[in-house]
């Protein structure tokens, strides 16, 4: 009981666990992503900005001189200079063959030539910022050496091209700080998901010990109620075994007990009526044979009542039948009994239940209803065996009287037996009268023998 119930709980829970973290994740990264790209685009913009500032100082000498002009190009360098002392470095000049005219980090001309190398991560460096310069300016992220730390770094850098004295004028930004914080942040936010699967995991493991504690007290009530059920039930069965041993005592004693003795006083005068020579001696003797055999008629009347014998011979439609005319000729209440022929047959169980249930119903209509006149069918439908019995008695709020202990007794027991067929019991009582339907399923009919029609 405990795993059927915590087993569809963890699968539910661990499903949820996933999708939750799954979630989480992927809305974290997203912002994290976000986050970055609005740092870096903020980095780029502030690029952009040191370059216009660069353009705008030297338009009055650039835009007036001729390619050929080194008098301007010389004042052009200067400022650059200037600017990249005031900057801490943050510019850089190489001309279109590669040479490094100002570096980063340097306020010196550079005379080397540059071209062609590549970072640590084996992507162009200068190659790539001459090719942004001839296109007209662009961005160029790359690994450089951070003058502060002395250890690459990722770099983006901002490049233009002043075409006219192949130059390439340009300017950057470490980004470390940048990747960093987003590190941090995914650090931060892995922490947070843990946390979260752990509460997730503690919320369970409370849930499975509130569904253990609740299972083990159900299940402890219902052991209850089962035990105090079960002795109900003992009780009840000691209880019909003595009304059953109490029936039959009375049976014996008001009707066979007075026919032998009467049987005993008719033998008794006929032994004194031998003895002495008078004549009666063959009434007294008949009286005694006419004793006999009401004696052997009730015994077969209480044996029928017990467990008639038509039952295992010819079937529950002629027993029924039997019972009825019994019934009918003791009471005098009318009775109009009607069965079919089955195609198959009622195994001996369902035979013993619906039998007894027809007798039960009788009893209780003889007893209670006051009714003038019963119909019993017995019939198979599509679905198993059917048994209808209707009075037209004053229902069963009246036909309990005083005896509410047997009648109560009696719907119980024939609700038990059809219980035990996995049948079902209707009954359904107005001032009309009362009416009993049990049915059996089909699980209860047996194969046919051969092609021959019997009767249930």
């Amino acid at each position: 009981m405990f795993l059927l119930a915590t087993v569809p709980l963890l699968l539910a829970v661990a499903a949820i666990s996933l999708v939750v973290v799954h979630q989480s994740r992927q809305l974290s990264e997203h912002e994290i992503a976000v986050m970055e790209q609005q740092i870096i685009d903020a980095r780029k913009a502030e690029l952009k900005t040191r370059i216009r500032l660069v353009r705008s100082a030297l338009l009055s000498i650039y835009g007036s001189a001729p390619p050929d002009d080194q008098t301007a190009r010389t004042s052009v360098m200067q400022i650059l200079a200037s600017m990249q002392a005031v900057q801490n470095g943050q510019f850089f000049v190489y001309d279109y063959d590669g040479t490094n005219l100002i570096g980063l980090g340097q306020t010196r001309f550079i005379a080397g030539n540059t071209a062609g190398p590549v970072d640590s991560a084996g992507g162009p460096v200068v190659d790539r910022l001459i090719e942004q310069a001839r296109s007209g300016g662009g961005f160029h992220s790359f690994l450089w050496r951070a003058p502060s730390t002395g250890e690459e770094a990722r770099m983006i850098s901002y490049v233009i091209g002043l075409q006219d004295w192949r130059l390439v004028v340009g300017t950057g930004a470490f980004i470390d700080d940048i990747l960093q914080s987003v590190s941090t942040a995914r650090a931060q936010i892995r922490a947070r998901v843990q946390r979260t699967f752990w509460w997730i995991g503690g919320i369970t493991f409370v849930l499975l010990g509130l569904v253990f504690l609740s299972g083990l007290l159900i299940n402890i009530r219902e052991r209850r109620l089962a035990d105090v059920q079960l002795k109900a039930l003992t009780q009840r069965i000691f209880d019909t075994q003595e009304e059953e041993r109490a029936r039959v005592a009375r049976e014996l004693h008001d009707s066979i007990s007075q026919i032998l003795v009467g049987v005993r006083y008719a033998l008794e005068l006929a032994r004194r009526r031998l003895a002495s020579g008078d004549a009666r001696v063959a009434e007294s003797l008949g009286k005694g044979i006419d004793g006999l055999n009401g004696a052997i008629q009730e015994v077969r009347r209480i044996s029928r009542d017990l467990r008639p014998a038509v039952l295992d011979d010819l079937g529950l439609g002629p027993a029924i039948q039997a019972l009825c005319q019994e019934f009918e000729r003791r009471t005098g209440i009318e009775t109009d009994f009607r069965t079919v022929v089955f195609r198959n047959r009622l195994d001996r169980e369902a035979k013993i239940a619906l039998y007894r249930i027809a007798q039960e119903a009788l009893t209780n209509i003889e007893r209670h209803s006051g009714a003038t006149r019963i119909t019993l069918r017995a019939r198979g439908y599509k679905e198993g065996v059917m048994l209808r019995i209707q009075d037209n008695g004053h229902g069963i709020s009246k036909a309990s009287g005083d005896d509410e202990t047997h009648g109560g007794q009696g719907l119980r027991n024939m609700a038990e037996r059809v219980e035990r067929l996995d049948g079902m019991l209707r009954v359904v009582s107005t001032p009309k009268g009362t009416l009993v339907e049990a049915r059996v399923p089909l699980t209860h009919m047996l194969r046919p023998e051969g092609n021959r029609k019997t009767i249930a």
